[in-house]
């Protein structure tokens, strides 16, 4: 067997026709922190958030980003919380209308959201009983 030589997710990249209302969703109500911006002639094309150690978000600035097909390219991306409800809340109030928390397949809760460009992002918090940390099968109906 190989050894695995891949250590973690480094980023995700997204496309935007606005970038300030982008680094304000992932920054202002999420919480990530600007690393550094992408420039072109002077002019800021993107930037490099920090989500987590070693873990972040790249957005580029596109005239007309070509949306996800549902069963091609990016579908959505997850994010871990330690309080759910309170995200859930702040999302809401901000004019991001997330849907119910719930218990997924995985025994983790859930609830869905998109951000100002149509991404869906999921965001969970996991249970005792969350599947990641365990070696059962999980049933999936959808």
């Amino acid at each position: 067997m190989k050894k695995n030589v891949i250590e973690a997710l480094a980023h995700v990249c997204l496309k935007t026709t606005d970038l300030a209302a982008t680094e304000a969703f992932y920054c202002d109500l999420l919480g990530f922190t600007r690393q550094f911006d992408f420039t072109r002639d002077g002019e800021r094309i993107g930037f490099y958030l920090k989500i987590a150690d070693k873990v972040f978000l790249e957005v580029f600035f596109a005239d007309a980003p070509k949306p996800s097909a549902p069963d091609h390219q990016l579908s959505h991306f997850c994010l871990e919380t330690n309080d759910i409800e309170t995200l859930r809340s702040r999302l809401e109030s901000a004019g991001y209308p997330p849907n119910p928390v719930r218990k997924g397949a995985d025994a983790s809760l859930q609830f869905w959201v998109k951000d100002p460009n149509g991404i869906a992002v999921e965001v969970q918090e996991y249970t005792e009983d969350s599947a990641q940390f365990r070696n059962d099968p999980v049933e999936f109906n959808r």
